[in-house]
């Protein structure tokens, strides 16, 4: 019945396969045509008695060179087929290393998930005996019962946080220093400076003063970078010397990665919290009204982003209420006083202070910490001067925080700055593609007035700020495609502010345009 259709299908797969067999064969025939020595000495004898000397030596230098050239791409495609070959295992291998390191991770999140229900389990509530609980974890000693709501006993006594509730016990007794609350901005300022020569003959500019306490008005964290040896450390640490209350040093470290490196961590198997000194330094900040200084030293040999990312959306909020960190997910009765629920507020009257040096050892600080943080240039080591012998001061955070109001209040950004500042922001936004951004516009307005009311001038304020604050963006452009309009910028500043009145701006600019 499918007679003519199998001969014809026969047919049709016979002229095919000959077709195929013809080019496998082919290929082989022309490799062996290739390497016909027998032919190629014959051809050779047909024409050896019409050689002449130079004619055999270009005979032998032809043959040799051609056959060179053969064998050189031959070990060329055998090279490439084996680094394909290597290379097709290796992203193989890796998939699978990828894929099994997955799974484990699944396993690891499974069966914390699964551990931390059974110890969040109390009794009563779920009619689970907590020794089933051990024998469910495979844990030795007595977790049931008041031990398990945070006696003494817990830990080796002092409960699970042993360095908090010495704080505890620090302040149970406490008596309000007395505050020096006469000091002007300006009085303050010139006094560090001067503070700072006499005890620590460092040697700082006035408008790095300055811009210290009109940044902290306008933020809680301030970035002091710049070369080493220019005191990026010392002037945080001899700001809390000054206020009589010693700063606390973070020595930023490579391996930091998550907010644990921070504020510590709950060990299961020691029933304790790892207090760290900046965990410490903030819960007793919540006892008085000092300025509490943290310095995060070298806070970019890691990435600031990942360890300290909780605590840039935190200091963002507009309400200080909203200002806390869940440490623990219960409670315990011997948890400190502050502690709410397992839950840290983080009060005002703290400043973080990170310094960081741009080298090859260190990580690129990422625009997320730039536009939250006040960045302070520190390029050169100061000059010695004659200091005014200075003592230091016992001043309250709070009357600091009332100079800053009353410095808002009585020098507000004029109307004229906005204007020229909004012209400014449309410009860079038409030719550069860059815009100055609603934070950057709320932190002018606080910054701007602290720092007339410390002794500078509105507009070198705001020549240093747009620098530090908006062109510095535009390091991450092609600037071989905007030198060409870097000139036209500062000619247009110069026509909205004064000439010359954006010099921090134009040197920071002209800089650029160098670079290519």
């Amino acid at each position: 019945m499918l007679d003519a259709f199998l001969s014809w299908f026969y047919e049709f797969m016979s002229e095919m396969l000959r077709s195929v067999w013809q080019i496998i064969s082919n290929i082989f025939l022309g490799i062996k045509g290739i390497f016909n020595f027998p032919f190629y000495f014959k051809l050779v004898g047909n024409y050896k008695d019409s050689f002449n000397g130079l004619e055999w030596v270009f005979t032998i230098l032809a043959f040799l060179l051609t056959y060179v050239i053969w064998v050189g791409l031959i070990f060329l495609l055998i090279l490439g087929v084996r680094k394909y070959l290597r290379f097709r295992t290796t992203l193989v291998g890796n998939e699978d290393l990828l894929e099994e390191i997955a799974e484990l991770h699944r396993d690891v999140v499974r069966l914390t998930t699964e551990k931390e229900k059974l110890i969040g389990l109390k009794v009563g509530q779920t009619g689970v005996p907590y020794a089933d609980i051990q024998a469910a974890l495979g844990i030795d000693g007595d977790l049931s019962g008041e031990g398990r709501q945070g006696k003494a006993s817990d830990a080796g006594g002092g409960g699970r946080f042993f360095r908090l509730s010495a704080v505890d016990e620090k302040y149970a007794f406490y008596r309000e220093p007395v505050y020096d609350d006469t000091m002007s901005l300006s009085e303050i300022c010139d006094d560090i400076r001067n503070y700072a020569c006499a005890h620590s003959k460092l040697y700082y500019e006035t408008k790095i003063i300055r811009l210290m306490m009109a940044g902290l008005a306008a933020t809680k964290m301030i970035l002091l970078q710049g070369i080493s040896g220019t005191g990026k450390t010392s002037l945080p640490y001899m700001m809390g010397k000054y206020f009589e209350n010693d700063a606390t040093i973070a020595s930023v470290q490579p391996s930091w990665r998550d907010r644990t490196e921070l504020f510590g961590y709950f060990n299961e198997f020691t029933k304790r919290f790892n207090e760290t000194d900046v965990l410490r330094r903030i819960y007793e900040s919540s006892y008085n009204d000092d300025i509490n200084i943290i310095i995060l030293d070298e806070m970019n040999i890691a990435r600031v982003e990942y360890y300290f990312a909780e605590m840039l959306s935190i200091l963002e909020m507009p309400d200080p209420d909203e200002w806390k960190i869940e440490l623990v997910p219960s409670t315990w009765e011997s948890d400190p006083k502050h502690l709410e629920n397992g839950v840290l507020r983080i009060p005002q009257n703290v400043w973080y202070i990170g310094t960081a040096n741009n080298d090859d050892s260190t990580f690129a600080v990422s625009d997320k910490v730039y536009d939250r943080a006040f960045v302070i240039n520190l390029e050169s080591k100061g000059i010695p001067f004659e200091g005014v012998p200075t003592s230091s001061k016992k001043i309250r955070y709070t009357y600091i925080e009332s100079l800053y109001r009353d410095a808002v209040e009585k020098y507000p950004v004029s109307d004229r700055i906005l204007t020229d500042v909004n012209k400014l922001d449309l410009y860079v936004i038409e030719k550069f593609r860059v815009a100055f951004g609603n934070r950057i516009l709320k932190q002018l307005k606080t910054f701007l007035p602290v720092y007339v009311a410390c002794g500078g001038d509105a507009l070198e304020g705001l020549d240093y700020l747009l620098a530090t604050k908006v062109f510095r963006k535009f390091e991450s452009l092609n600037l071989s495609l905007i030198r060409d309009e870097i000139k036209s910028l500062i000619l247009f500043m110069d026509q909205l502010f004064g000439k010359g009145a954006m010099k921090e701006c134009a040197d920071y600019l002209l800089r650029l345009q160098k670079t290519f």
